[in-house]
């Protein structure tokens, strides 16, 4: 062997004693988080506030007072209106590897005291789209928010409208905001709760309209993505673009809320904005 030669490392035998998906590594400061530790922490990190996502039922558990909670319209399903190949297959493989039906769950609950309705997005089925069963519910979720005056917190988490359903998933836009207008001239309120990633139609839609619009920090909010608006308006974009915190610079956001302060905070509002 030479004086340069360096000898070889021996192979590092794997042990069976260490549970895989045990821990996870922060993409903002690399600290490796135990699951355990992330669960009692709301999925925040320790130690940058980070927010990883949070699934709609865990987030539910923690807003609603304790025995409150109803879901609303739970075994809703999507069909196949538009013929789209293997679209059913994998609705009926993303159903049978969680607790969904789709990408929403919403229900009654009393936050702080306060009655409302609630629909939670979750990014874990099909990236959150918005497809006709997400629209149905939410509509269905405002219209009984109004014969129960109740006032309404949507908690928004999409890649945007659904192309599996084609046009059928941008109506839900239209049908949405019409509900939500509906419970504007009932006097009942509507806070809207933008968390990581809320982009495409959900943004142009009921995300935005909020009589008060709260963020959690650093989350991205927008319609495209960065590098199609740089592309297409052939501009450096400025920093910090499609943030939470732009967002609340240039008046889209009223508020960012760390996400174990929103429980008192949508209890506050309802508070002051509820008949």
């Amino acid at each position: 062997m030479g004086i340069f030669d360096k000898p070889r490392l021996r192979p590092q035998e794997k042990r069976d004693d260490i549970p895989e998906g045990m821990w996870t590594k922060c993409p903002e400061c690399g600290a490796m988080l135990h699951k355990l530790e992330l669960e009692q922490n709301l999925n925040v990190c320790p130690h940058c506030g980070h927010h990883f996502l949070l699934g709609s039922r865990e987030r539910i558990t923690y807003l609603a007072d304790p025995g409150t909670y109803e879901e609303l319209d739970a075994d809703m399903v999507s069909a196949n209106p538009l013929g789209f190949f293997k679209y059913p297959e994998k609705i009926a493989q993303l159903r049978a590897s969680g607790d969904l039906n789709d990408a929403v769950v919403t229900g009654r609950l009393n936050i702080g005291g306060k009655p409302a309705v609630i629909a939670v997005m979750d990014f874990k089925f099909f990236a959150g789209s918005m497809g006709s069963v997400v629209g149905e519910k939410i509509t269905r979720a405002i219209e009984t928010a109004i014969a129960e005056k109740r006032g309404v917190v949507i908690v928004s988490a999409s890649s945007g409208a659904r192309m599996q359903e084609g046009m059928l998933s941008l109506m839900q836009m239209a049908k949405t905001c019409g509900a939500l207008a509906q419970l504007g001239q009932a006097g009942l309120p509507y806070i809207s709760v933008m968390t990581h990633p809320t982009t495409g139609g959900v943004t142009a839609s009921f995300a935005t309209i909020g009589d008060v619009n709260l963020a959690e920090p650093r989350c991205m909010i927008g319609f495209a993505g960065p590098r199609v608006v740089k592309e297409t308006t052939h501009q450096n974009l400025p920093p910090g673009f499609q943030t939470a915190e732009f967002m609340l610079d240039h008046g889209l956001v009223d508020a960012i809320v760390p996400r174990k302060e929103l429980r008192n905070k949508l209890a506050t509002l309802l508070g002051y904005m509820m008949p």
